[in-house]
């Protein structure tokens, strides 16, 4: 949904208001007026691809979660919207998830309003993942309807 801002100042400017569905109680616009900037604009665009096709949600539910239930502090769908997110954007490597923890675009993007997974986080949830659970997300993949990523699953 666009809308039009007329309170612009200077000479030439694009007033285009760009609005989100809500997180929260977080109201999600875009502008190119200044505020809360964030360099990952793209995230909203891709997390809402996300919500129309529901990939990460599907594959939180196939994806095992030894955790404890009364110690988890990021769920796993947050876990893997923040990697899957990372990936789409060129993050490969976890370097920079402890800026962009912080970042309101990307706590919009997994739903949270609060900061989201440290790298060393991050870190320990990927090291948990062994070839056998690769085989069964291999397999689970496939029943979801997500063949593409079933074939390319195991490398």
């Amino acid at each position: 949904m666009m809308k039009t801002n007329n309170d612009c100042a200077g000479t030439v400017c694009n007033s285009e208001l760009f609005s989100f569905p809500p997180v929260k109680k977080r109201q999600v616009q875009a502008s190119f007026d200044g505020g809360e900037v964030t360099s990952d604009a793209g995230l909203l665009a891709l997390r809402q691809v996300d919500r129309k096709l529901g990939l990460t949600r599907k594959l939180a539910r196939v994806l095992p979660d030894p955790r404890d239930p009364d110690r988890i502090e990021h769920p796993l769908l947050t876990l893997v919207r923040q990697r899957v997110y990372g990936l789409c954007l060129g993050y490969e490597d976890l370097n920079d998830q402890n800026t962009l923890r912080a970042d309101p675009a990307w706590q919009t993007a997994a739903e949270r309003d609060e900061p989201l997974a440290s790298s060393p986080t991050l870190c320990r949830w990927e090291n948990r993942a062994n070839r056998s659970v690769a085989w069964g997300e291999d397999r689970a993949a496939g029943r979801l309807g997500f063949l593409p990523l079933a074939n390319a699953a195991v490398v």
